[in-house]
């Protein structure tokens, strides 16, 4: 089973200073139909004007994933990180038992451009840890790379849930494929640009959503960037 959900159909939120277009169910937008999918609960695309940024505030008991696309995002918690995530980085934060942290855009004239992923984790009140690692485009380019999962290789970041997350660049005759047990659900974010997945058009803020499908294809991408979840049902 895979359904399209296209990018208009998502929730939108503007703020001014953010604009943001919500995947699932998020603060004043509310779908029952749209909760989250398996265990990933949100994916916010989110723009923040310069100068501005979330002041202070909390988080518990999620596992929390940035992805920057274009700008950077100055993060601060209370672990005592206080870190730029330019494009090209994962940030991954866990919440754990509580944490509390702020993300601004103190660039002048440039808009930071991110994406902000929950995912539940598998365990409960453990404490907030934080990880921050760089995934090159060379990595990305005409494959599926590994950038998050809860057992990890040396270039992807630990997150404390039962999933595991890739991205990858597709364009022109570059195809990827990612095998996938039909037990677990999976969920496709075209990030940008435009992509086939299982044969379906997609294009930038569209996503696909699999059940009992035992495969991901990648192909006929237009400067495609992709994510891909591999998740708990």
């Amino acid at each position: 089973m895979i359904n399209i959900r296209t990018s208009n159909e998502r929730g939108l939120a503007d703020h001014g200073w953010l604009k943001s277009r919500h995947s699932f169910s998020f603060a004043d937008y509310h779908d029952p139909a749209h909760m989250g999918w398996g265990n990933l609960r949100v994916i916010n695309e989110d723009r923040i004007a310069p100068g501005t940024g979330f002041g202070t505030h909390g988080h518990r008991d999620m596992e929390i994933i940035s992805y920057v696309l274009e700008g950077e995002l100055a993060h601060q918690d209370s672990m005592g990180n206080v870190v730029g995530i330019p494009p090209g980085d994962v940030q991954r934060m866990s919440a754990g038992r509580g944490v509390m942290h702020s993300e601004f855009n103190h660039a002048e004239g440039q808009t930071t451009h991110f994406l902000q992923i929950w995912i539940e984790p598998k365990v409960r009140g453990i404490a907030p840890s934080y990880e921050q690692k760089s995934v090159p485009a060379a990595d990305k380019r005409g494959r599926l790379r590994l950038i998050a999962a809860d057992q990890p290789d040396a270039g992807a970041v630990t997150i404390h849930a039962d999933a595991r997350v890739y991205a990858g660049l597709i364009d022109g005759a570059e195809s990827a494929q990612l095998a996938i047990d039909p037990a677990r659900k999976a969920y496709v974010h075209v990030v940008r640009g435009a992509v086939h997945v299982n044969g379906r058009p997609l294009s930038a803020g569209d996503a696909a959503l699999l059940a009992d499908e035992p495969f991901i294809a990648l192909d006929h991408g237009r400067d495609a960037e992709v994510l891909v979840f591999d998740l708990a049902a």
